[in-house]
């Protein structure tokens, strides 16, 4: 399984989201083609109702503790209870633009 269908499948087991985006944003920074190891997730879940900002980084980082140990080097998290997720509009923020090695835009 390749590491965006693996993080999909643990976050769908462990959440059970109203909605689930997971990009694989390696492309856009100075990495070997293929690394997979830059990735932008939006998880929108009321199991994520009462927790803090801090809380659902931490469990999504825990769940994945293997996959840093194994090349993962970032998460971009966005993290949403579902009337958060209406809140916004629906919609995360656009990642920035990377800023270290060569394909900085």
């Amino acid at each position: 399984m390749d590491r965006k269908a693996l993080i999909e499948s643990r976050l769908s087991e462990a959440f059970n989201p109203f909605h689930l985006e997971v990009v694989d944003e390696s492309s856009n920074h100075d990495v070997p083609e293929g690394a997979q190891s830059h990735f932008k997730v939006t998880l929108v879940s009321a199991d994520l109702d009462g927790l803090s900002l801090v809380q659902r980084h931490r469990r999504i980082n825990q769940l994945l503790a293997d996959q840093f140990a194994e090349g993962l080097h970032a998460l971009a998290l966005h993290t949403y209870t579902p009337e958060e997720w209406f809140e916004k509009g629906g919609q995360a923020p656009d990642s920035p633009p990377c800023l270290g090695g060569g394909k900085a835009g």
